[in-house]
């Protein structure tokens, strides 16, 4: 059976064989600390479930518009308006399953063979694919551990070429736990603003900021920014609904309607109790508390983590301000060797590591960084805390 060349050349994860070996000894018994997951370790909260089961019960379990429920797309013009200061109608948005189906339908409909996309490394691993999936030539922005992996303005405007239609920004960042601040954020604006460059705001960490500063949306810089700009959202990480599958685009509506056109002959519409349980979700007077108490869990995990890391003197990172994860540095320890095997990526560090010690860390070579590992901290404090020391261990006992 022939396979198509986009579809043949997507990269496969690294991290597939590291989780599979990770979950094959769990199972076995073994005391396993995994660092991998990209997702809240909170349940949903009650009465966002409550509103799912309200939905079953009531029947609310057929077809709905394929780009969203009316109401839902309501719920999120109010937040986008309350939260962020930016005003939509609900005609430009399109609720999909999940952020990561949004993201899909914004490079699908905006990218042509040849196109090129900017991104920022490190990235999230699934970005690059999906510009390839659409035809399009990903361009990768090298951004500096000095400046906190964070692009700069002269770094994107070396970067946009004739062939440029869009640029993929993920603030708070994964995988480095980078921030961008508003002055920051403005630069960049500035720069896009003398282009006809989409900009793709993927901002699904939002509420997990732990900077002075709000995490300030790209599309806040001007009427004609906003125009340039698709925001990518969902409730997966704000409200540890990740299974749910909610994510959604605010855009243009000439985009949106497109968007909406491609999905009705794809997917058609998202999961209907989990578009109720979202509107749920998005009553700000009912998830503030939520919110708070993991944000808070977050940032104290922040601390521990950072403090924890501190003890092993050939790690480096930068402090995560974002997101759950952070970024480490093995630099210093590629091309030492344990028990007589060379540790020469950060994939033999990774596999080594979970062999000898019992702890999986994701490799970030797919991730644009051919010397870094991914920790997550939404583990419990403790599992944080015996995870670190125990890599602590086999760093001291390489040579």
């Amino acid at each position: 059976m022939k396979i198509s060349k986009r579809v043949k050349a997507i990269t496969p994860s690294l991290t597939l064989e590291i989780s599979a070996e990770a979950k094959k000894l769990k199972a076995s018994g073994k005391d396993v600390v995994s660092f991998g997951a990209g997702e809240p370790d909170f349940n949903t909260p009650a009465f966002i479930r409550d509103a799912a089961k309200d939905a079953m019960d009531e029947g609310l379990i057929k077809y709905t518009p394929a780009s969203g429920l009316v109401s839902l797309k309501k719920a999120i013009c109010n937040k986008l308006l309350v939260e962020n200061g930016l005003k939509y109608e609900p005609e430009q948005i399109v609720v999909s399953n999940g952020a990561k189906h949004s993201l899909f339908n914004v490079i699908s409909a905006l990218v042509e063979d040849g196109d090129e996309v900017i991104i920022p490394s490190p990235y999230w691993l699934t970005y690059p694919e999906l510009v390839r999936l659409a035809g399009g030539k990903p361009v990768f922005v090298e951004t500096k551990k000095e400046n906190g992996f964070k692009m700069t303005e002269a770094e994107l405007e070396a970067a946009i070429t004739d062939k440029t239609v869009a640029l993929i920004l993920n603030n708070p960042n994964n995988p480095t736990g980078s921030v961008y601040n508003k002055d920051e954020i403005y630069a960049l604006a500035k720069v896009i603003e003398k282009t006809d460059v989409t900009v793709i705001a993927d901002e699904i960490y939002e509420k997990l900021n732990y900077t002075d500063s709000p995490v300030v949306s790209i599309a806040t810089y001007s009427d004609k920014l906003k125009a340039q700009t698709v925001i990518v959202n969902g409730v997966s990480k704000s409200f540890a609904m990740t299974g749910w599958r909610i994510g959604f685009t605010a855009s243009p509506l000439p985009l949106a309607k497109a968007m909406g056109s491609m999905q009705s002959h794809t997917t058609s519409n998202p999961s209907a109790v989990s578009q109720y349980a979202a509107i749920a979700a998005y009553d700000l007077g009912k998830s503030e508390h939520f919110i708070r108490k993991m944000h808070a869990s977050f940032s104290r995990r922040n601390k521990i983590i950072c403090e924890s890391l501190d003890k092993i003197k050939d790690l480096t990172y930068v402090v995560p301000q974002g997101a759950f994860y952070v970024f480490v540095d093995l630099s210093n320890v590629l091309g030492k060797s344990y028990n007589g095997e060379a540790i020469s990526s950060p994939l033999v560090f990774a596999k080594k590591l979970l062999a000898e010690k019992l702890v999986a860390v994701v490799p970030c070579e797919s991730f644009g960084s051919p010397s870094c590992i991914r920790l997550t901290y939404a583990i419990s404090e403790e599992d944080i805390v015996k995870g670190i020391s125990r890599m602590g261990e086999f760093v001291s006992e390489l040579k």
